[in-house]
């Protein structure tokens, strides 16, 4: 494994939980563990938060990053997609085939309360 985890700063760690406890369950997984300054969570092997930036300063977000959370189907895609936006997130990309030489995907893109640009993909390859 190449990281031990990953953490995005939110401005609103109640509202920020609603978003992501939906889109982790879309995806199979538990509600977030809640620190008091965010939330965090683990499933298949991986761990993911988020919080108040320790710093006091306001919450930023990475120019050009995009973190990408696992499916297993087209429909758990969808679901994650469907979750994000009943819970405040916008489009980034609708769900959809996502063309790469030698790869069958299909995912979707959103942005988080805070601007994160996150996806879920799922790869078809081996299943078609």
């Amino acid at each position: 494994m190449m990281f031990t985890h990953i953490m995005v700063g939110c401005s609103d760690p109640a509202k920020s939980k609603v978003f992501y406890d939906a889109l982790f369950g879309a995806l199979g997984g538990t509600p977030g563990f809640d620190t008091g300054k965010g939330a965090f969570y683990q499933h298949n092997g991986g761990a993911f938060g988020f919080t108040l930036p320790a710093n006091g300063e306001p919450v930023s977000y990475a120019n050009g990053g995009t973190i990408g959370f696992a499916a297993t189907s087209t429909d758990m895609v969808e679901a994650w997609h469907a979750a994000g936006l009943a819970n405040g997130g916008s489009c980034e990309g609708a769900p959809g085939p996502r063309p790469m030489p030698g790869r069958n995907l299909y995912g979707a893109y959103l942005r988080d309360l805070d601007g994160n640009k996150i996806c879920a993909f799922v790869d078809l390859t081996e299943k078609a």
